[in-house]
């Protein structure tokens, strides 16, 4: 019974807090984004924030404003922008993709033997640039069917990975698959369902290979979130957040609830990182992304 109240009690704050902003009357003091200097947070999550959902604001504004708000990361900049993230006493939470002559990005990757020699060339140097600044994920994709059966994009992921899992287990770097939705956002996407990563992560057999799980990507293809995140938390490695529909704020507007999610993480003893990747509405970005990182303190 307590937790039906509890759970219904943060709805009606949340709607409340929504009211006020569509109005324009007042905004929360819980997601202003320059309330009184750093807030204190529960420390069972540790929060990051996608820098591609606020290419608006400048690198160093949003490492400013988010170390304040209680985030430890930020996700997909490259080696030119660590140095900014260092300043501010952040790490970067999930290295972005190289890409090489087209190749290495969400639509032609891993899945395609004629791929490997150049990827394998720019993930090694990424791998070494990676734990050269100290940090431990690096993202990569399966890219797209493109007419190749599911099997043998597992077979040609499997084959080309192992080329370089040696140089990210002498390294201590994880790569991380990324699931994306291919019904909506990605369409023909490969590694678009649990399963299908979670099968390749088995082949590979490697401490320093995982899955990137996106929420919001895999609500839109699968549902049964937390079910699914009990089930197959050992292959995941970070995870992403997003509202559905429209990857916008994760508040009431949308159909999940996130502090339960958190909660079926947290219970899965996950000790990594949760990356808000929303694309904010509300004119004050800073203030959505203050609101999420509260919404997922649990």
């Amino acid at each position: 019974m307590s937790a039906r109240i509890s759970r219904r009690s943060a709805i009606k704050t949340l709607a409340t807090t929504a009211a006020a902003v569509a109005s324009g009357s007042v905004l929360a003091p819980s997601t202003t984004a320059q309330e009184t200097g750093p807030v204190k947070l529960k420390g069972r999550i540790r929060h990051a924030a996608c820098r591609w959902c606020y290419q608006d604001i400048p690198l160093e504004e949003l490492c400013r404003a988010g170390k304040e708000m209680g985030l430890e990361g930020i996700d997909l900049v490259g080696p030119n922008e660590f140095p900014v993230l260092k300043k501010y006493g952040l790490v970067c939470s999930m290295v972005s993709n190289p890409t090489i002559d087209g190749l290495g990005g969400i639509t032609r990757a891993w899945n395609r033997v004629e791929h490997h020699d150049k990827l394998v060339q720019a993930y090694e140097q990424r791998i070494r640039e990676t734990a050269e600044a100290g940090f431990e994920r690096l993202i990569c994709f399966s890219g797209n069917r493109d007419g190749l059966d599911d099997e043998q994009g597992l077979k040609n992921c499997e084959i080309g990975l192992k080329r370089i899992l040696p140089v990210a287990e002498k390294y201590k770097v994880t790569l991380c698959m990324e699931l994306l939705n291919s019904k909506r956002s990605h369409r023909d996407y490969m590694c678009d369902r649990t399963a299908w990563g979670v099968e390749l992560v088995k082949r590979l057999s490697s401490e320093r290979f995982k899955l990137l799980y996106d929420i919001f990507h895999m609500q839109i293809m699968e549902g049964d979130i937390c079910d699914t995140i009990r089930e197959n938390h050992q292959y995941i490695d970070h995870y992403h957040t997003g509202g559905v529909p429209g990857r916008n704020e994760i508040d009431e507007t949308q159909e999940l609830y996130y502090p339960r999610i958190m909660q079926a993480i947290v219970a899965t003893g996950f000790k990594g990182f949760v990356a808000q990747e929303f694309v904010p509405r509300r004119p004050d970005k800073l203030a959505s992304l203050r609101q999420a990182i509260q919404i997922c303190d649990v």
